[in-house]
């Protein structure tokens, strides 16, 4: 309920109380309903300010870490507010630089107030650049987060520009960065933008999102929100885990979600794939040191912020990016292609006529991208199939096998009953030339993180035996 309020609450206000908020180490939401505890006099729960704003530091991978936090200008730049707030509960420091543009939409005294630091914004302030105050910001962080990343700004990274104080560190910095993107739609898919997004990746920047879902502007939904400030969290510490890295130095291409086969220009052909599977091993082949390529059909979830994520909509597509990234060491094809697609593509919607049947839909067979690379002349030294079966689960997975030129077929009922396609969890048999593994029913999270350590094994057994 506190959320609608906040919602249709006047600029005004909704400063006022992003900034009492701040000042308290509480969410707007915390707020309100500590202001109505105090009004009514309700008893104060474990919630309240008794407690301290922020908990002990954990051991985790962001415990010590000193995260240069960069704000951009965009809506989404309330969501930094409540970021900065997750990345202090897990132990990090947090240096907040902005952007002229992002006081627009959040106030420094908040962001300040918040990550416990003054905020940083002028690159000619006498006093900071005494001592080349960007080129220190840059040297003393282990990460560079920029959340929201607006389209203006990933322009700038792309193009080496440093007319700011935001935008000069990033040239000094030599630590990993980190962007989250957040724009409309219509901006994340401009040729210009995307352009400048690969640009990025290719000099080693990380993404996080954007996600699918509603826009500020009224009636506007697609891909640009801005990921979650806990997604964002969890993204910084896989980038600085500092645990084993068994996959260090290995290349991993990841397939992960449907495809969509058009029919005219509104309707296509489909399945239910979430690409929960396929983002988890991607990630968790991340945080083993992989080097991480995940092809990502049409999916509502985010990308993981520790991979190179490339978006295709057909198999077609799909396959093109594969073998675009090849050569490789490991590929693990958990996408659920189509295995058909219309022979050919209206031009126009087609139109249902009174009284008529249905025009007759022509199929065509799409191409098999596991077998392909399968038997590909860059074939990767290990190569993961997945099986999704309703019926015959091991005798279709052995014979997949087979046929694909795979090493391993991870093998699944999707039977409806199974709540697997579409679902959090997931079971699965490992089918090799040398038998099948049954493991029992897990998270999808735990699926990929056993996968990802038995392909680093495998990688170890080929050492040790010398091949």
């Amino acid at each position: 309920m506190a959320s609608i309020t906040i919602r249709n609450l006047d600029d005004e206000t909704k400063q006022l109380l992003r900034e009492r908020a701040a000042r308290h180490g509480r969410s707007m939401e915390e707020e309100v309903r500590h202001m109505l505890r105090h009004a009514t006099g309700a008893p104060a729960s474990s919630a309240t300010a008794e407690q301290p704003a922020i908990a002990a530091p954990p051991a985790g991978a962001l415990s010590g870490k000193r995260i240069l936090l960069v704000i951009t200008g965009g809506i989404a730049a309330y969501k930094s507010l409540d970021l900065i707030r997750r990345l202090r509960e897990r132990g990090a420091g947090v240096r907040p630089v902005m952007t002229e543009a992002s006081k627009h939409f959040i106030s420094t005294l908040a962001v300040g107030a918040l990550a416990a630091d003054r905020v940083f914004d002028d690159l000619f302030s006498r006093e900071d650049e005494q001592d080349v105050g960007h080129i220190r910001l840059a040297r003393e962080a282990d990460l560079v987060l920029i959340a929201p990343a607006s389209a203006d700004f990933i322009g700038k990274m792309a193009l080496g520009i440093a007319n700011d104080l935001a935008s000069t560190i990033l040239l000094a910095a030599s630590c990993p960065v980190l962007i989250a993107p957040a724009m409309n739609p219509s901006m994340w898919r401009h040729p210009a933008v995307r352009r400048n997004v690969e640009t990025v990746r290719r000099d080693g920047v990380r993404l996080i999102g954007p996600m699918r879902g509603e826009m500020a502007e009224s009636g506007e939904a697609g891909l640009g929100r801005m990921a979650e400030p806990l997604e964002i969290a969890a993204a910084a510490e896989a980038l600085l885990d500092d645990g084993p890295k068994p996959l260090t130095g290995r290349r991993a291409i990841v397939t992960s979600g449907p495809t969509h086969e058009p029919i005219d220009p509104v309707r296509y052909i489909a399945n239910r794939s979430s690409g929960k599977q396929g983002h988890a091993i991607a990630a968790a082949l991340a945080r083993l040191g992989a080097d991480v390529t995940l092809i990502s059909g049409p999916v509502a979830i985010s990308d993981p912020g520790n991979v190179t994520t490339i978006q295709v909509e057909s198999a077609r597509e799909m396959l093109a990016a594969v073998e675009g990234q090849l050569p490789a060491d490991i590929a693990v094809m958990v996408a659920a292609v189509a295995d058909w697609r219309a022979a050919g593509q209206a031009d126009e919607k087609i139109k249902k006529q009174p009284g008529e049947a249905p025009p007759p839909l022509l199929l065509t067979e799409n191409p098999d991208i596991l077998k392909t690379v399968g038997h590909h002349e860059k074939r990767p030294a290990l190569v993961v199939g997945f099986a999704a079966e309703t019926q015959n689960l091991e005798d279709n997975a052995r014979a997949k096998l087979q046929r694909k030129g795979a090493d391993w077929i991870v093998a699944n009922d999707v039977s409806p009953d199974t709540g697997i396609m579409g679902g959090d969890h997931n079971r699965v048999r490992i089918v090799s030339q040398s038998g099948i593994e049954d493991w029992p029913r897990m998270d999808k999270q735990s699926v990929a993180d056993r996968l990802a350590l038995a392909i680093a094994k495998s990688f170890e057994d080929i050492n040790a035996s010398g091949s």
